[in-house]
């Protein structure tokens, strides 16, 4: 087309459109530009969701990967401890004569024994510090071979003086497993009483080194920092074995650390893991995860195992609560309830008296469906040594 005849055909469009080349332009660029932007927004969209539905299996396999390395060696028991017996002799002299081993052994330590055909006794308690120090005590007396009503009680209670140390012991072992080393050692001491503690049936020992696993693997993946996420796993719970009376486990365990001089980003674990306060840091969100995955996960927490332990302590306290009374202990899931009075307050026609009073106080207080025998010990002993030579 020749440009004379192509100008007058641009002319005759714009009096036909009513628009000039340059309206006529820009209104087609617009018209361009919105579908162009209802394409590029579709595909935006599609990339979104195919960038999401990945993230998502890549979430998944991370958490998947993280929970395999969670699995542990590190062993607990719940409410039996086990002790095996090298021969039948040894299992006759922890009888002793007409049961009298038997019965000290039970009454010092407040566990029962349990014994059949097999060579391991049974130790049941479901206070996990009576089984430990029971445990403890057994296996002593039977390497010493001096099994008798008085070596008894000196051995648990040289056992009991040295808790201290087999709590360090503990909170070594629980450290290690997840490899920190240099923890001070009354922190460590703490760590060592989550063997002997439970959340909602799940062993805190357990549970803490379960999750710290698992978040270390996490931060792995993401890049994070292994170490902060590792002590921050140990140490979030610190605050359920304070023995401080105010606060929750949340903020007793912020003070504990911060006694302890731990980093801030730790401090800020512990007192976000339960959303109490926004997350400061990656690694926070890594631990409130793995705290998450362990908890709640199939079979990891059984509640009514919480509200057992709440009744046999509150069996316990009501029957220790009397005047007279030096120990008070939960026998058969509390079925049976053994009282040792002191022998210069309580007369033996008072043991009948305090027997009764404490059953009826059980009967209003306790909360416990069937009937509970009580049992009320009144020793007395006399004890004499030798001149010197």
């Amino acid at each position: 087309m020749a440009k004379g005849d192509r100008d007058s055909y641009i002319k005759k469009l714009e009096q036909a459109s009513g628009l000039t080349k340059e309206d006529a332009k820009k209104a087609l660029l617009n018209e361009l530009e919105r579908e162009l932007k209802g394409e590029i927004a579709a595909r935006i969209r599609n990339a979104e969701e195919k960038i999401r539905l990945q993230a998502r299996d890549k979430a998944r396999e991370i958490i998947i990967d993280a929970m395999k390395h969670g699995a542990t060696e590190y062993s607990t028991e719940y409410t039996i401890s086990t002790v095996k017996v090298p021969d039948e002799e040894t299992k006759g002299r922890i009888i002793g004569k007409e049961g009298r081993n038997i019965r000290t052994f039970e009454k010092e330590a407040g566990v029962e024994i349990e014994l059949d055909e097999t060579r391991e006794i049974r130790l049941s308690s479901f206070d996990a510090v009576r089984r430990e120090i029971a445990r403890r005590a057994l296996e002593k007396l039977i390497k010493d071979r001096r099994i008798q009503p008085s070596r008894i009680e000196e051995v648990i209670a040289e056992v009991k003086s040295q808790m201290d140390d087999v709590l360090l012991e503990e909170g070594k072992r629980i450290a290690e497993e997840v490899g920190e080393y240099n923890l001070p050692t009354e922190l460590l001491r703490l760590l060592g009483r989550f063997k002997f503690r439970t959340s909602f049936g799940q062993n805190l020992a357990l549970h803490t080194i379960e999750e710290t696993k698992i978040g270390m693997a996490i931060a792995r993946e993401l890049g994070a920092d292994e170490g902060i996420v590792r002590l921050g796993g140990l140490l979030h719970d610190i605050g359920k074995v304070s023995t401080a009376d105010e606060g929750t486990h949340v903020t007793k365990g912020v003070e504990i650390a911060k006694r302890f001089g731990v980093p801030k980003k730790v401090v800020a674990i512990i007192a976000e893991h339960h959303e109490d306060r926004p997350f400061s840091s990656l690694e926070s969100v890594i631990v409130w995860t793995a705290d998450a995955i362990s908890g709640s996960r199939p079979g990891a927490r059984y509640e009514p195992h919480e509200g057992y332990i709440k009744k046999m302590d509150k069996i316990e306290e009501l029957a220790g609560s009397f005047d007279g009374v030096t120990e008070a202990l939960a026998f058969q899931a509390g079925r049976d309830v053994r009282v040792i009075v002191n022998p210069d307050k309580i007369d033996d026609d008072g043991l009948v008296i305090l027997a009764r009073d404490i059953a009826k106080r059980l009967e209003r207080e306790a909360e416990y469906a069937g009937q509970i025998k009580v049992t009320v010990i009144r020793e007395t002993r006399a004890a004499d040594t030798t001149a010197a030579h």
